[in-house]
């Protein structure tokens, strides 16, 4: 143009012209078709990202999510998801992705503390989000896929007691993909380094996979994202088999080629302390009265295998001072001399049973903060295990006696003082006691499989620091544990490794929670930081023992479901357990004293119970 803005007169032959046109034009094409072919490349994968057809196509935590007309961004519909307890209303949908492709995620929301991600996506998991969205606000982030990932699921959730959040139009752009086809079998099988009571195995990648499940004897024993296992709950001096398959959406592979291979002789740490095969585990009210009534230790019935004396308290919470006396005549009228409750405890013993002293308990915090406190706890808590002549320690570490402080993010490498120190102390009385030494712990749900989605404060803060915070004491002290027994009660809703939330009271909470110590988890999804599978004989389910014991009573018809599952994979309902684990040690309960108060159900239940 010139400075009037005509169009400039030209020179050039009419000719000339008519060719730089055709070929501006040519090249004008080109553009827009490599335009159109980008834009068909680029697919709407998500189904239902309006909420037009409510929760068609999505899945909501807990019962978290509905569909509402108001707010919406588009259309008619929107998500509306509340918080509630320990469930962060996360709402979720897998789709299928194509291999090393570049995929933008984005979403309309409304509310506080809402985010956007995706998991599973091969490389880097990505998430987005904002702490208050007063008004719509897009929240945008994009990923790239692994070389065999064929499928992602992308996500929204709030936070723990915050309000509900909104969220509408959700996308995922990128190519599309096809239908997943089976994996190979994986190849080149190997054993590695074997202890007396694991094997550690090692496979080629198959293409297209994005799981391995390992066989062991023919038998499904493990889950892993990666080509790597530990097979763990082994028997020292045998030989054993193992084959490996490849997963994905479409399916199961073939197996690999077989490969053999024997675990060393020796202990491998502490199969049982001396216990039978399959253990029935009570906690007796020994210094307290409650409604239960007084039970003496020579009332205790057979059933009964470990005794767990509740309980030893600190005399202030940083302490490290343990005490431990029996309950007052004034509040048990019932109760026996020390002298009797002495004679009481020899004799369950020379009877084959076990008698340790339990410390903690609801009301019994007790932070290790300092070496003096450590030292403190490993004296006092010696000077009560002498005077009664106990067998071993139960570490009942409840409300805020564990937590983790920021930047504490690797459970196999603690630096929390509280953490590092009760480690410590653990492993000294172990030392001074010796293998015969029994050790059991009863975390609570909270500190223990809510690790697989969070650990400590998290990588942004504002988690509660307490997720997750006993892993790090479990995983140091997993060749001296002669019994872990997470209390499946008092508990909210948690996620398995089948990624649902399951709820307390029935069947599927217990075999859901259960496997996850039997077959391993990522710790806070992080698929290179993996908590290792326990052996089947250091696990047993905790449960209340009447409906008076605590919130989450399970019926006996339903505990009968869960072993049936976890033991012999049958009755298993809608969760599937990653292998059957024969071997399980067993039950135990909030308590002795419930159980007799209800006339035996619990125990009687566990005795009736045909293992094999």
């Amino acid at each position: 143009m010139d400075r009037t803005g005509r169009l400039a007169r030209t020179s050039r032959p009419p000719r000339l012209l008519a060719a730089v046109t055709a070929a501006v034009l040519a090249a004008g094409a080109l553009v827009a078709s490599a335009q159109t072919a980008r834009a068909a490349a680029d697919t709407e994968l998500v189904s239902n990202g309006g909420f037009e057809a409510a929760l068609d196509g999505w899945s909501c935590t807990a019962g978290s999510g509905t569909a509402v007309a108001s707010p919406v961004h588009g259309g008619a519909k929107a998500l509306k998801a509340t918080p509630a307890g320990s469930d962060n209303a996360q709402c979720s949908q897998t789709v299928t992705v194509t291999p090393d492709s570049t995929y933008t995620l984005s979403s309309w929301v409304q509310g506080g503390y809402v985010h956007l991600g995706a998991s599973g996506t091969g490389t880097t998991d990505v998430s987005t989000w904002t702490q208050s969205a007063p008004s719509w606000q897009q929240l945008t982030t994009t990923f790239k896929t692994g070389a065999n990932t064929t499928s992602v699921t992308i996500y929204t959730h709030g936070w723990y007691g915050t309000g509900a959040y909104y969220a509408d139009d959700v996308s995922l752009l990128g190519p599309g993909g096809g239908p997943a086809q089976l994996p190979a079998a994986p190849t080149a099988l190997t054993a590695g380094s074997a202890t007396s009571s694991s094997i550690a195995l090692n496979w080629a990648a198959s293409s297209g996979a994005t799981g391995y499940n390992v066989y062991q004897g023919g038998s499904e024993v493990l889950s892993v994202s990666g080509t790597s296992a530990d097979v763990t709950g082994l028997a020292a001096s045998t030989a054993y088999t193992f084959q490996v398959t490849a997963t994905n959406t479409a399916g199961e592979s073939a197996k690999s080629a077989a490969v053999t291979a024997s675990t060393t002789s020796g202990g491998g740490g502490n199969p049982g302390g001396g216990l039978p095969t399959h253990a029935l585990v009570g906690y007796l009210h020994t210094s307290f009265a409650n409604g239960s009534g007084y039970t003496r230790m020579a009332d205790v019935p057979d059933s009964w295998d470990i005794i767990d004396l509740a309980f030893g308290e600190p005399t202030s919470v940083t302490s490290g001072d343990i005490r431990f006396s029996l309950c007052p005549v004034s509040q048990c009228p019932g109760v026996e001399s020390a002298a009797d409750f002495k004679a009481a405890i020899k004799a369950k013993q020379a009877a084959g049973k076990k008698v340790l002293i339990s410390i903690g308990g609801q009301n019994g915090q007790v932070q290790l903060a300092t070496t003096a406190a450590r030292d403190t706890f490993v004296s006092s808590v010696s000077k009560i295990i002498d005077e009664y002549g106990l067998d071993g320690l139960d570490v009942d570490f409840e409300g805020h006696s564990l937590s983790l402080n920021t930047g504490d993010t690797d459970f196999r490498n603690p630096t929390t003082p509280v953490v590092v120190n009760l480690i410590s102390a653990l492993k000294t009385l172990k030392a001074k006691y010796g293998a015969k030494f029994v050790l059991s712990m009863a975390p609570e749900t909270f500190f223990v499989q809510l690790g697989y989605q969070y650990y400590g404060s998290g990588p942004w803060g504002g988690q509660d620091p307490r997720c997750g915070a006993y892993l790090p004491v479990i995983h140091a002290l997993r060749d001296d544990l002669t019994l872990l027994h997470v209390q499946d009660y008092n508990s909210g809703p948690i996620m398995g490794l089948d990624n649902q939330y399951h709820s307390m009271g029935g069947a599927d909470f217990h075999i859901a929670m259960t496997d996850m110590l039997l077959t391993g988890f990522p710790v806070a999804g992080d698929t290179g930081r993996m908590f290792p599978a326990l052996r089947p004989d250091q696990v047993a389910i905790g449960l209340p023992a009447s409906t008076n014991a605590g919130n989450g009573y399970t019926a006996p018809a339903e505990v009968t479901k869960a072993l049936d599952c976890l033991t012999k994979k049958a009755n298993c309902g809608s969760y599937q357990t990653h292998g059957s684990r024969p071997g399980l040690r067993g039950l135990m309960t909030w308590s002795v004293n419930w159980d007799r108060f209800s006339g035996g159900e619990f125990s009687k239940n566990f005795d009736a119970y045909p293992w094999s």
